[in-house]
């Protein structure tokens, strides 16, 4: 594989990467502090942060947690922020510390949150003030015992922090009421660790990162343990990947993909902090006037995206006028990326979109293709350095070269397994430690894959794994629902879309009450809109619904 690999791509990258030569994480910021200093860091609503600036304010809240709250080496804590510039000073303050961080969707419903903070243990949460009033719902079913909110004006200055606040919450009426006894406002955490000195924690690339939940290749949502090795081998792939495109300390990188997500987390936060990019946070990707302002404004030089992002760009007007000319990059990944999407970016932008491919438990970087390619390839491209890819039938075999096969992976990047579920870890990491990915692919004589189907029924949303079982699990709850089954469809807009089928209890059921009743219990992606209801659904001979039949017959009409 790494024979026909390094053939294929004449670049200069190395077969191999040096898994020892950071010590942690928080080696990986604090060498990027030291080197590029005075330089932008992190950028959002035209304020910026210096690698210098970060590296204080990550210190004063590393040593608030450990000062303040004392939190022990290993302790898990959740962060439930949009792309703000809190959401890196508290990631790597607590990674820092020595603490585990629990990435959080803000826009989880209050089922679904309850679910990971009690699954993952979390003790302290740091939370925007936009979505404290979720959190309220669910605190006293919890462990958490420290809160700490944050406003989206904290790091503007006292005059214009305020300003904004003030709109935010009385003007745009952003911040639904809540009542959470006891938090600590974010500005009063910072300003207490630095009446501190930070103690140093020892962290080694065996420790836990992260445990950044998925629904993994089936079922609830379970916490890939990500330990700061598995990043940091991340990183180091990709940097070599990217060494002879992009240029240390000079680039300006756009950040509109949640850093919660894993892709986001790796790619804009991880990497491009190594590299000592300027990243551009972007708080409200939906809003595309803001965003394409911010855009006009700051000449980027890397984008990184999904193809509902790329779709919604090119089909606005004022896209077009943005000045692309330092335009050396777009990253595609998350979802496979049109080609009518595509090459519409390229027109409008001059560069093509380079397609990855990964998944959260790999870190999530598996294969790319090589950044020199002229146009959109429709494959995943290469494994990245020190990764192995075997293609595997039904039994466990090694395909034949062509010929569809599950992908299993290994490589440095790979997960230690699922947060205390040792029989799912099982399930997905053989003795050899292949990770199974659940994705049918083919390799070309030149050794680029391309993905061909799923093994499992995992539909992506924009993005965003949604896993039936749970949505079924959901809408049987409801009191009118006989029978349900969700699968996925082909969606121009977000690549697939939900479709719900529902045999009704009660004949007075209707799809806009189900839907908001979705809506109730549900993360927006996660949503079925598109609802049919029948009167029987199709069963094997032991009364399994069968998915596959309805996906037959949606694609028959």
């Amino acid at each position: 594989m790494e024979k026909i690999w390094l053939q294929s791509y004449e670049a200069g990258v190395e077969a191999e990467i040096d898994e020892k030569r950071f010590h942690s994480i928080v080696d990986v910021f604090e060498q990027s502090v030291e080197k590029f200093g005075s330089k932008p860091a992190f950028q959002n609503m035209d304020k910026t942060l210096s690698y210098t600036e970060t590296g204080k304010l990550v210190t004063d809240f590393a040593a608030y947690l450990q000062n303040e709250l004392k939190l022990p080496r290993g302790e898990r804590v959740a962060i439930m922020m949009p792309n703000v510039l809190q959401y890196p000073i508290a990631l790597f303050g607590a990674l820092k510390a020595g603490l585990v961080v629990v990435n959080t969707n803000p826009l989880y419903t209050p089922r679904e949150l309850e679910h990971q903070l009690n699954d993952s243990g979390a003790t302290t949460i740091i939370v925007l003030e936009n979505f404290a009033n979720t959190l309220e719902l669910v605190l006293p079913r919890t462990q958490i015992k420290n809160v700490i909110i944050a406003s989206v004006g904290d790091m503007f200055g006292l005059f214009k922090g305020a300003l904004m606040n003030f709109v935010i919450r009385k003007v745009k009426k952003m911040v639904p009421q809540h009542q959470i006894s006891g938090f600590i406002p974010f500005r009063q955490a910072l300003k207490a660790g630095a009446a501190h000195t930070f103690q140093p924690v020892s962290i080694d690339l065996d420790d836990t990162a992260f445990l950044q939940y998925t629904g993994g290749t089936t079922g609830v949502a379970k916490g890939a343990i990500l330990s700061h090795g598995n990043i940091c081998a991340n990183m180091q792939q990709a940097a070599e990947w990217i060494k002879n495109l992009l240029k240390p300390g000079e680039e300006t990188v756009i950040a509109a993909l949640p850093l919660y997500h894993i892709f986001a987390l790796t790619v804009n936060l991880m990497i491009f902090t190594q590299a000592g990019s300027r990243i551009l946070l972007i708080t409200n990707p939906r809003d595309m006037n803001g965003f394409i302002g911010d855009m006009k404004k700051n000449r980027i030089s890397v984008f990184i995206g999904v193809n509902t992002l790329f779709n919604g760009l090119v089909n606005q007007a004022a896209f077009a006028e943005v000045d692309f000319s330092k335009l050396k990059l777009t990253l595609g990944g998350g979802m496979a990326t049109q080609r009518a999407v595509a090459e519409k970016w390229k027109t409008v932008t001059g560069t093509p979109i380079v397609e990855a491919y990964g998944l959260t438990e790999a870190s999530p970087g598996v294969c790319c293709n090589p950044l020199n390619i002229p146009a959109y390839t429709g494959s995943i491209g290469l494994p990245v350095p020190s990764t192995e890819v075997e293609l595997r039938d039904a039994e466990g075999s090694e395909v034949p070269q062509g010929q569809p096969g599950e992908m299993w992976i290994r490589g440095p990047q790979v997960m230690q397994g699922y947060w205390q579920r040792p029989d799912e870890t099982a399930k997905v990491i053989d003795s050899r430690g292949f990770l199974a990915t659940g994705d049918i692919a083919v390799m070309d004589e030149k050794g680029w894959f391309k993905l061909v189907d799923r093994k499992k029924d995992l539909i992506v949303v924009s993005g965003f794994n949604v896993y039936p079982n749970e949505i079924e699990d959901v809408v049987a709850a409801h009191p009118k629902v006989m029978e349900t089954a969700c699968i996925g469809i082909s969606s121009e807009k977000t690549g697939e879309a939900l479709k719900l089928f529902v045999v009704r209890k009660d004949p007075s059921l209707t799809a806009e009450e189900l839907i908001d009743y979705c809506r109730t219990q549900l993360t927006g992606y996660k949503v079925p809109r598109d609802i049919e209801f029948r009167d029987e659904l199709p069963k094997s001979n032991v009364g399994k619904i069968l998915r596959r039949e309805l996906r037959d017959s949606v694609q028959k009409k």
